[in-house]
């Protein structure tokens, strides 16, 4: 008997959207605590680099073209899985994206792309990897929210909207495969410094305004997401289902930014 909850040896991990960001983070940390991995980009070409580090670890890293927005590219992705490795025994949900535009802008495009890619793409990857988790009696959906899973923000309509769904999306498949042996949660960052929102801290001024409503006083490090990914993957979550975890500073407090002093 493996005494280390936290121990993922022996098991297998597919994660989306690999190419860059929170998707290397989250897998980076799964490979540390003992999982291989399945890694997905639209362009399998882009994970290469990010292959060569996992195998470098020790841990076996299976690259493949995932669309999310394609149903037929689902299937063919979650079947090579399967077939290379017999089983996934962890999902992470990670690809999305974003557009940031004033609600009055937004187009019927912009609307589209964003749930698309954050909501139904997450739907339909988690139906078809529960699909062979559910007859093997186990499995640890993990899908990514965001701190926009419980707030709203200016500017991300669209994106908020799909990171509450995939909040409530969470709890409705805990509820649907739970009697399976099969966990499902939402590991929702906060503000956290990627590839998407990058331009944002450019600006020293946005960046100091938003410490100052971040409780812990900084935005998040790529370090800050591991334990909780591997909590949620992991043994040591057994009992945990249907829940939304905030790694976000305690900004989802509602902290507001300090009054400044009289003189």
């Amino acid at each position: 008997m493996n005494t280390n909850l936290f121990d993922l040896t022996g098991l297998v991990a597919m994660v989306t959207g690999t190419s860059r960001g929170l998707g290397q983070y989250l897998g980076r940390a799964l490979a540390r605590a003992g999982a291989d991995l399945v890694i997905t980009s639209r362009d399998a070409a882009t994970l290469v680099s990010f292959q060569r580090e996992i195998e470098s670890l020790g841990r076996r890293a299976l690259p493949l073209a995932l669309d999310v927005r394609d149903h037929d590219s689902i299937q063919r992705a979650v079947a090579a899985a399967v077939a290379h490795y017999g089983k996934i025994d962890i999902l992470v949900n990670n690809a999305g994206c974003n557009v940031r535009k004033p609600a009055l802008d937004v187009t019927w495009d912009d609307w589209n792309l964003v749930l698309d890619t954050n909501l139904r793409g997450a739907f339909f990857v988690a139906q078809a990897v529960a699909r062979h988790m559910i007859g093997r009696k186990y499995g640890r959906i993990i899908n990514i929210g965001s701190v926009t899973c419980v707030a709203g923000y200016a500017g991300l309509a669209p994106y908020g909207a799909s990171r509450g769904g995939v909040k409530q999306l969470t709890m409705s498949l805990a509820d649907d495969w739970g009697v399976h042996g099969v966990t499902v949660n939402c590991l929702a960052p906060g503000w956290f410094k990627t590839a998407q929102n990058a331009v944002m801290y450019e600006n020293q001024e946005w960046v100091e305004y938003l410490c100052d409503r971040i409780p812990l006083k900084r935005p998040g490090q790529p370090q800050d997401l591991d334990g909780a990914v591997v909590f949620l993957a992991s043994e040591a979550s057994g009992y945990v289902t249907g829940q939304t975890l905030l790694v976000d500073g305690g900004i989802s407090t509602g902290a507001t930014r300090a009054m400044p002093k009289k003189k």
